[in-house]
């Protein structure tokens, strides 16, 4: 019994990325999905799905990112494990290809979660990340800010759960501000026994109302995956007029997503086979 669901952010999209982010997502579900059939962690899972999102330009996370107001590639990333509850995150890091890979490696190598900044650069470099410049990264043309945080959840054979949000900030935003997705119980979160969330969207609600551990206590209370992104979602719009969007599993492989946004980029397959995807539909 496994699941597996991935998103491409949530905001608008014009019409000229709209394919390329579903078909971003697809490979990324596609490559993701062969790993876990294949026997291999959840948590080896959502880094893989993210990593290939982060090399796409139509996502901003990794390559595409939005610059800051110094002109900068500064990313944020966590991978959450549901086994242990262990997770790894990296905030305003920069001049790295997969943010993702290097939360892992705070987790993986330190007795630390959250490494920031230039810190945060100096040890993916340290622990053998190349440097990847500035101009590689950045964010190509007019995309248009909102698009697109990038996130897997899953399930594995052993029953295990884990989450994975990127991101490359909002564009504009002030030198050194961090959003919800490198926060655990904001942009992700993961427990065994109920589920993993991953989160998009305008960052400062969504860390005021923690929306991921929202949704994890929701699956907790008995909510089905759907019902509980549903709610999240209602909640964060009622409270705060905020605007994303996110992608959940629960504990028996079921998977919901919900966004109040014009479009988000999903796709995904439930423990009983059932798929999703699409682009526009509003939860």
């Amino acid at each position: 019994m496994t699941a597996l669901m991935i998103h491409g952010g949530a905001g608008t999209f014009p019409e000229e990325s709209r394919e390329p982010a579903l078909a971003g997502c697809h490979r990324a579900f596609a490559h993701a999905q062969a790993l876990l059939e294949d026997g291999r962690s959840a948590v080896d899972v959502v880094e893989a799905a993210v990593m290939l999102l982060e090399d796409d330009p139509v996502f901003d996370a990794g390559h595409g990112s939005y610059p800051d107001t110094e002109g900068r590639a500064r990313m944020d990333a966590i991978i959450v494990d549901g086994a242990t509850l262990d997770f790894g995150a990296v905030a305003c890091i920069g001049n790295v290809a997969h943010p993702v890979s290097v939360a892992r490696r705070v987790w993986e190598a330190t007795d630390h979660c959250l490494l920031v900044g230039n810190d945060a650069t100096t040890f993916a470099h340290a622990q053998g990340f190349p440097c990847v410049p500035d101009e590689a990264l950045l964010a190509q043309g007019e995309k248009p800010s909102g698009q697109g945080t990038v996130g897997a959840v899953a399930l594995d054979a052993a029953g295990h759960v884990a989450a994975a949000t990127s991101t490359g900030g909002t564009r504009g935003r002030l030198a050194g501000r961090v959003g919800d997705s490198p926060l655990i119980g904001c942009g992700a979160i993961a427990e065994d026994g109920v589920g993993a969330v991953s989160a998009t969207g305008h960052g400062e609600p969504m860390m005021k109302l923690m929306i991921s551990r929202l949704v994890l206590e929701h699956l907790r209370a008995g909510l089905t995956a759907e019902e509980a992104a549903t709610r999240a979602i209602t909640h964060l719009e009622w409270r705060f007029g905020g605007e994303g969007g996110l992608i959940c599993v629960d504990a028996s492989g079921r998977i919901g997503h919900a966004h109040n946004t014009e479009h988000m980029p999903h796709h995904g397959r439930s423990a009983d086979d059932l798929h999703v995807t699409g682009l526009t539909d509003r939860g």
